[in-house]
């Protein structure tokens, strides 16, 4: 389960809007901020 990324592998991939990570992390943003989004538990 050990992944090989190091933390500006996975900073890079979280700026960049051709990888899948991007939306999702874009997603958790708002999520975070957004008072009424329902809870995913």
């Amino acid at each position: 389960m050990f992944s090989n990324k190091k933390p500006n592998d996975q900073r890079s991939d979280v700026k960049n809007p051709n990888n899948s990570d991007f939306k999702k992390n874009n997603d958790n943003r708002s999520n975070q901020i957004n008072p009424n989004h329902k809870q995913s538990k």
